[in-house]
């Protein structure tokens, strides 16, 4: 099941105006700001009506900056997508573990995918 989703936009403000009126008739509104030193030193939002789920950040969208989370049902599984990925031929880009900055109970694990995609597994369910 898909968790959440980010894309890159061109210019943060434009994008982030652009959204905030487009997607208040569907219910959903800025709930987070990530800090750019937890970001990859870009900066990033996400939407949604009770957690953030659709996100965009500051990037160059040709480069085809994609981010993919894919709700693990446990902190084990995520540990074994991250195993896995990497055996798999998968890179690095955060090894599993708890990403208290989000929230207390997140924990996730990323990898870039052969075409450079950040794939992540995450749990959000206590330890």
């Amino acid at each position: 099941m898909l968790d959440h989703i980010t894309f890159g936009i061109s210019d943060y403000a434009r994008s982030t105006a652009f959204y905030d009126a487009a997607l208040a008739p569907l219910g959903l509104k800025q709930l987070f700001v990530v800090p750019p030193e937890h970001a990859g030193g870009v900066q990033c939002v996400g939407y949604g009506a009770d957690r953030p789920f659709f996100w965009i950040a500051q990037d160059d969208p040709t480069r085809g900056k994609l981010h993919i989370a894919l709700a693990a049902a446990n902190r084990a599984a995520v540990d074994a997508f991250y195993a896995a990925a990497l055996a798999a031929g998968g890179r690095d880009n955060g090894p599993p573990g708890p990403r208290p900055h989000y929230h207390a109970d997140y924990y996730g694990a990323f990898v870039l995918d052969p075409d450079g995609h950040n794939i992540e597994a995450v749990c959000h369910a206590p330890a």
